[in-house]
């Protein structure tokens, strides 16, 4: 297996300097590009396995370069934001981003994350091979479409189910309400967020020792929720 290549787009240097070290530590082969459009030649002749973001750039907005990016690749995209940025996060995700990074953040969740999203690429190419997702206690069936936990079946209801399901397809990364809606409702309900609020109530008073306390189904607040993975 060649070492996966991250091409990173990023004008603070200190970050650059910080990611450099982290990535090729680990193994990866990274390229730099300090303003959006050397980004997207970056990500045009690289042809990387990852691709980072931060949404603060100097020449052009970090929204712009991902849509940019989606007219022609599906590459998974992790952005990095300031913290308090919900908006931002939201409009990246939708916009077609995987994944956020508040910062400041550490290295092993930056890791993690890239860990996540290698796995989505991989696992999109041969879509539907899974039969099965196991998280702690939790167990889904996706054949039989049975779910339980501590080896106990949970009875679920159909919309319950859908909404779990996807969460499952798109483990490890957070999805936004926008995103649940239109999967789960479909694109004409997709400013019900109360929708996506209360059936993820009913699954975690399922599915959860203590709602209130989630191991399962975690909150992204102001963005989404993200269906743990270890």
């Amino acid at each position: 297996m060649p070492d996966p290549v991250v091409v990173l787009i990023e004008d603070e240097p200190q970050i650059r300097r910080f990611l450099r070290a982290t990535l090729t530590g680990q193994g990866y082969r990274l390229f730099e590009a300090p303003t959006g459009a050397d980004g997207l030649v970056e990500v045009g002749s690289r042809q990387p396995d990852v691709v980072i973001v931060d949404l603060g750039l100097p020449d052009v907005d970090g929204i712009d370069v991902i849509r940019r990016l989606r007219e022609w690749t599906a590459v998974p995209i992790i952005v990095l934001s300031a913290r308090g940025q919900e908006r931002d996060k939201v409009t990246a995700l939708d916009a077609g981003a995987d994944d956020y990074l508040s910062k400041p953040f550490g290295a092993g969740e930056l890791l993690a994350r890239i860990r996540v999203a290698l796995r989505h690429a991989a696992g999109a190419s041969h879509e539907g091979d899974e039969s099965a997702f196991k998280v702690g206690e939790l167990h889904v069936d996706l054949l039989r479409r049975q779910v339980a936990l501590r080896s106990t079946e949970v009875r679920l209801t159909p919309t319950e189910y859908k909404l779990l399901t996807i969460l499952i397809r798109h483990a490890g990364k957070v999805l936004t309400h926008q995103q649940l809606l239109r999967e789960v409702w479909g694109p004409a309900h997709t400013d019900q967020a109360h929708y996506v609020r209360i059936y993820m109530a009913h699954l975690r008073h399922k599915l959860e020792a203590e709602p209130a306390r989630p191991r399962y189904l975690l909150t992204e607040p102001g963005v989404g929720y993200r269906l743990a993975v270890d």
